[in-house]
């Protein structure tokens, strides 16, 4: 008979178990999508759970059962908005599942979360795009059914392959001239003139794209803590990428961003948003275009590019289709909701 599971907090700043905690999460990632897992890396994890962050508390747990890690887990508590949800996550590599190891964990994280004052919990998982959209069979979809987790919107998980080539950024450029509009791009954090107005629009994105039936509100923009994250992203040994789509009266009226991560040499899509006042001039794909072809030139050796979007983000998913992008697999946000 299997020895009590125990389940403790990991102290981020303790390198070996911090690093046991991280080998279980990439485990758990690549049991069940191979080659296509799409894992922060070991130290880009390790400088997150570092952050002294003034929005958001992160926890990470282990699992150990007979001296050995057999899972790990996370918790994030927004602290300024969204004070009434959270986000949770279980990891169990493949050799100890079927074992109530996942179960046990996620039962713990939950308490703790009940315990923070969050009433809606909410989690992701991943499964290859060739299986059913609806993730029946997937394991993480069974798991999360079984414990009362339904899918509040799907997302498409697309890959680019790199370089695209100046003549087909060149073709795609015609079809959206932006007439009227200054395109601006820069790589580093994004310029001071800019940043107040660039907030905004980020905090805007959760909920001015797709949200299905996810229970969120809209984030405060904060320009100090907007900086805090941009340091973040720099001890992560990642590069941002930004355009932006001027008006005639001065103010964003789009902007798109791409980071690069130095730890795994690829390229992630991050925030695209077109105000509504200013779409129909196609400044979503023109910004992105501008941003691709910025990315390549100030580092030609990136292979890939990565983006994530809703299923039900028809345009979005279009302006992906011109640029190249071909689905790898789905991803579905999850949501569990206490009475």
């Amino acid at each position: 008979m299997a020895s009590a599971l125990q389940i403790h907090r990991v102290d981020p700043y303790d390198s070996a178990e911090y690093d046991t905690w991280w080998h279980a999460y990439d485990a758990a990632k690549r049991t069940d999508m191979g080659d296509d897992a799409l894992s922060w890396s070991l130290e880009e994890s390790r400088a997150e759970l570092q952050q002294q962050s003034t929005t958001v508390e992160r926890r990470a747990y282990l699992a150990v059962r007979d001296g050995v890690v057999v899972g790990s887990g996370s918790l994030a508590l927004s602290l300024k908005d969204n004070l009434h949800s959270a986000a949770l996550g279980v990891n169990v590599p493949g050799e100890f599942r079927r074992a109530g190891v996942g179960s046990e964990l996620l039962a713990h994280i939950e308490a703790e979360t009940q315990q923070a004052g969050r009433r809606t919990f909410r989690a992701e998982t991943t499964w290859s795009a060739s299986a059913p959209a609806d993730g029946s069979g997937a394991p993480g979809r069974e798991f999360a059914r079984h414990h009362g987790y339904e899918i509040a919107i799907g997302d498409l998980q697309n890959r680019l392959t790199l370089p695209v080539a100046d003549a087909v950024l060149d073709e795609l450029i015609t079809q959206a001239p932006a007439a009227g509009f200054e395109i601006r791009s820069w790589v580093g954090p994004v310029p001071d003139e800019y940043v107040a107005e660039w907030a905004v629009l980020d905090a805007l994105l959760d909920t001015e794209a797709p949200t299905g039936d996810l229970d969120i509100e809209a984030r405060k923009a904060d320009v100090d803590d907007f900086r805090a994250d941009e340091k973040l992203q720099e001890s992560q040994n990642r590069i941002s990428y930004g355009t932006i789509a001027v008006a005639p009266d001065g103010h964003i009226a789009a902007y798109t961003q791409l980071v690069h991560s130095g730890d795994d040499g690829n390229a992630y899509q991050w925030g695209t948003l077109v105000r509504r006042e200013h779409r129909g001039h196609r400044l979503g794909l023109r910004t992105k275009l501008e941003n691709l072809r910025q990315l390549q030139r100030h580092n030609p050796q990136i292979p890939r590019v990565y983006t994530f979007n809703a299923e039900s983000n028809e345009h979005m998913l279009a302006v992906n289709t011109q640029l190249g992008f071909e689905p790898i697999a789905r991803m579905a946000e999850l949501q569990k909701k206490l009475d």
